[in-house]
């Protein structure tokens, strides 16, 4: 159980790893082209950077950590109880009659296939969970990165980190902090219920 959260985590932002956003048509930028912020039509974005600055998956951190911390004790709990339950029984064995001892031994095994039904229904919903994060992180991106796109004139957005095959990138095409900010303000304007000026995703 301490380790789902970790894997939830990773999973989930695992999504800001492939962003991969194009056109049919993408014009590509030489490399004696001087991309300006009114021109650029290939973009790249710091992945590490957004997950880190994003204040949508840090919400969402502490609400799964809420969770599992719940689910963690609930099932330490069950667990301790069965064991306490199991250990009776081996102390009173002796004194118990065949029939006392199959009975119990009986309503034993099926606590314990409850606790693992249990183990099982957790996993299953922390995958449940998973999979709207993931989905969700994707579908605010793909939003924000429509408008964005438009406004500046961008026809593709390329993640950048150690596992992309982006070596390097004029600073220029870097719009990291362009789309955090503007990823945040919207979050911020969705958590106040207000809505975002349309200028707030344009680069500045």
């Amino acid at each position: 159980m301490s380790l789902i959260l970790n894997a939830v985590l990773l999973v989930a932002v695992a999504v800001l790893f492939y962003l991969h956003f194009s056109t049919a048509s993408p014009k590509k930028v030489s490399g004696s082209e001087t991309a300006t912020t009114g021109d650029l039509t290939v973009a790249f974005i710091n992945a590490d950077s957004l997950i880190e600055q994003y204040a949508f998956i840090d919400d969402r951190k502490v609400i799964l950590e809420a969770k599992v911390k719940k689910l963690e004790s609930d099932f330490r709990n069950r667990a301790e109880t069965l064991q306490s339950e199991i250990a009776a029984y081996q102390r009173n064995e002796s004194n118990m009659t065949i029939g006392q001892a199959k009975a119990l031994q009986e309503d034993l095994g099926k606590k314990q296939q409850n606790l693992q039904l249990f183990e099982q229904r957790v996993n299953q919903e922390m995958g449940a969970d998973q999979q709207k994060l993931m989905k969700d992180l994707y579908d605010r991106l793909q939003a924000f990165l429509k408008t964005y796109c438009e406004q500046n004139n961008v026809q593709m957005v390329v993640k950048y980190d150690l596992s992309s095959d982006v070596m390097y990138g004029k600073p220029a095409l870097d719009i990291t902090e362009a789309v955090v900010s503007g990823l945040n303000s919207e979050y911020a304007a969705e958590k106040d219920g207000t809505k975002v000026n349309a200028d707030t995703t344009a680069k500045k």
